[in-house]
């Protein structure tokens, strides 16, 4: 049985959620906690330990078990060190895995968030089946994962992926997390949105998208707008790495229905014509991407 299941870990800013998961990607014996970010490293560690014990509880699996575990970035998952997380103090030049190991005994594979929720949609969701496949988390902030010539794409420090910081409006573009004006994560994420929909004169973000969904014209025209500006982060994403699909999660693709449409025909209207007709497509696995990436890390080792 050990064999066949890993302890899978993903740490949010908010919330933190540990549970069994298969190859094939079922997830069960789930537990979920509120992550104590502004706590220290330490005290995420024990919540980390506590629902990972919890899980081996409920569950009653015995055996050497692994741990996979994803966390916001940036981090240095070779070395296993959490470098420089903006989301959870203390996480700066942290040794994340051997605290984690340490805590509950088990060995440790870490990875960040947004290159191991796209080895879980790769391996188990809406990825299966490419070669050359980028995963973007359209969320609190734009994140993602690359696969090119069927490796997950790592970079110099195991830092690819953070696509969030793409400029799409430097000149007079909102201040992003970072320090600098008009990346593509202060412009399009769902924090973004929310922003500019409450500006707009609707009541949020999901307000503004509902009545969207009933041609009312102000909504329509401001559905349009969000998609111009995710738009132009997937057209350079796309020029960059030339991928089979694009699959979008994150808590805007439960707006796919409303936003793909808009989305679309803005993309190729911007490519090199050899670079259309890339398919987009939304999230298979949506809140468990990251939780069935994280157990991928130490069942199909390969991929690591």
């Amino acid at each position: 049985m050990p064999e066949e299941f890993a302890l899978a870990v993903d740490v949010g800013g908010t919330r933190l959620r540990a549970a069994l998961v298969d190859r094939e990607g079922c997830v069960t014996h789930r537990q979920s906690l509120a992550t104590p970010a502004d706590e220290g490293a330490e005290a995420v560690v024990a919540a980390i330990a506590r629902a990972c014990r919890a899980v081996l509880s409920e569950s009653a699996v015995a055996g050497d078990l692994k741990i996979g575990l994803c966390a916001p970035g940036p981090l240095d998952a070779k070395r296993g060190i959490a470098l420089a997380t903006p989301t959870i103090r203390g996480f700066t030049g942290f040794p994340l895995r051997q605290a984690v190991k340490d805590a509950v005994g088990l060995d440790v594979a870490i990875e960040n968030d947004g290159p191991c929720a796209a080895l879980g949609e790769w391996t188990c969701g809406a990825g299966r089946g490419t070669s050359d496949f980028v995963y973007v988390t359209i969320s609190t902030g734009i994140g993602g994962g690359i696969v090119s010539g069927g490796r997950l794409l790592r970079g110099r420090l195991g830092l690819a992926g953070h696509i969030g910081h793409i400029p799409i409006k430097p000149d007079g573009g909102a201040i992003c997390f970072c320090g600098h004006p008009g990346c593509w994560e202060a412009e399009a994420s769902g924090s973004a949105l929310q922003r500019k929909a409450r500006s707009a004169g609707f009541s949020s973000l999901e307000n503004a998208l509902e009545r969207a969904s009933r041609d009312e014209a102000s909504a329509v025209a401001f559905a349009k707008a969000a998609a111009d500006d995710i738009a132009l982060g997937l057209v350079a994403v796309i020029h960059v790495l030339n991928p089979q699909r694009v699959v979008i999660g994150g808590g805007v693709a439960n707006a796919f229905d409303v936003l793909g449409p808009l989305i679309r025909p803005r993309v190729d209207a911007r490519l090199m014509p050899p670079f259309r007709g890339v398919e987009i497509e939304r999230s298979m696995l949506g809140d468990d991407t990251g939780l069935i990436g994280a157990a991928q890390l130490v069942l199909r080792p390969v991929q690591d």
